[in-house]
């Protein structure tokens, strides 16, 4: 059998949530949800090593893990394990970070094959990054980059092995010293062996962290297209040669009436993204009572937008455009389209369709023109 410690006794005061941060919620489910369902199909027994302020919400969000129970927690979190091994029932164990609500399935097997096979296992992912040495404010030491790993949870151990590792060092007042599992198991057992981990299985620590990890956002645009009595009084704007859609200039023998350069597709995408990063709509944004936005380039404003999203902390994950208009045709304009968006949106899985309507209403009629546009971001703080 195989018991599962989740560690969850920690206040997670860098996170500046009202309670312990696994009790926050992340997409509309307790943090510590997210750990337990990830482990259910593998677990006999779930031990959730938690304080006794917590123990009470703790259990009822344990209600539908019928594998699951409490163990009260220590004052670090070497204590919480310890405690909890004395506890496990399985002859095996994987310990893990309750506050890292992402570990995948893959992630899981592989730790306890690794286990099966060399006794040990430990989620590590390379280092991109040089790292240093410093000290006093400066670089002492760099060690060589390829060597180095950081170290993720869940670590896997046969019981009886990870449980003398923790008597040992307690025994010896060295409880304290060691930050994870694997440290306790190389001090007095022998050399851990490392998996692949995945660099989305990172630990929530900081408030930004806990933000939804996918938002969608919806937006719709419609211009009408100009008369000829208007163009020639001066009313709408534009030549007659061509209409703009995703940066791409058209041919057409009528053009849209607008303020800007009427390129629909860009204004119905920006209403998108702005509505999934919870901000007003391009009127407020780039209100065409300003003059600055005279013939503005849409997709110069579409950049701004993004500019935007990425300081929210959100990157797009995929967009989903569909335009209804009945003249003229735009079929062989797509691929151009979406290749301006894939590099607007540093996106590369971007859908534009284009269709008419039937000859059907405003549209069919050839009075003017609609988009509709569907996003969904990702965040970048993951």
């Amino acid at each position: 059998m195989i018991t599962v410690i989740l560690c969850a006794a920690g206040k997670g005061t860098r996170a500046k949530t009202p309670q312990n941060k696994v009790l926050h919620e992340l997409n509309g489910m307790p943090v510590l949800c997210h750990s337990l369902s990830a482990f259910m199909p593998f677990a006999g027994e779930i031990l959730v090593a938690c304080r006794k302020a917590d123990e009470a919400r703790v259990r009822a969000i344990l209600s539908p893990f019928p594998c699951a129970r409490t163990v009260r927690g220590g004052a670090t979190r070497g204590e919480s394990v310890f405690r909890a091994l004395k506890e496990a029932k399985g002859d095996m164990v994987l310990i893990h970070d309750a506050a890292r609500p992402f570990v995948t399935q893959k992630i899981i097997k592989d730790c306890i094959e690794s286990v099966k096979k060399y006794g040990s296992a430990v989620a590590a992912v390379p280092l991109s990054d040089t790292v240093a040495h410093a000290f006093k404010g400066c670089i002492a030491d760099m060690p060589p980059r390829k060597s180095l790993y950081a170290l993720q949870t869940p670590q896997g151990f046969f019981t009886k092995d990870i449980l003398s590792a923790y008597e040992k060092a307690f025994g010896e007042g060295r409880g304290g010293d060691f930050t994870d599992d694997s440290g306790v198991y190389a001090a007095y057992l022998g050399k851990p062996h490392i998996i692949a981990g995945d660099v989305c299985n990172r630990k929530l620590t900081y408030a930004g962290d806990f933000m939804p990890a996918e938002r969608v956002g919806f937006g719709v645009d419609t211009h009408a297209f100009a008369h000829q009595d208007e163009i020639d009084m001066g009313i709408a704007r534009l030549n007659l040669n061509y209409i703009t859609l995703g940066g791409v200039v058209i041919p057409s023998d009528r053009a849209i009436e607008a303020h800007s350069d009427g390129d629909v597709l860009a204004h119905a995408l920006m209403d998108a993204l702005l509505s999934a990063i919870g901000e007003r709509d391009i009127g407020y944004h780039f209100p065409d009572s300003d003059p600055k936005y005279k013939g503005a380039n849409s997709m110069q404003l579409l950049s701004i937008v993004m500019e935007m999203v990425r300081i929210k902390g959100f990157a797009v994950k995929n967009a989903s455009i569909s335009i209804l208009c009945e003249q003229p045709r735009l079929s062989p304009y797509i691929e151009g389209m979406r290749n301006n968006l894939r590099a607007a949106l540093c996106c590369g899985d971007v859908a534009v369709a284009a269709g008419t309507n039937e000859k059907l209403g405003y549209i069919g009629e050839g009075r003017g023109i609609t988009c509709y546009a569907l996003v969904l971001l990702q965040s970048n703080r993951r």
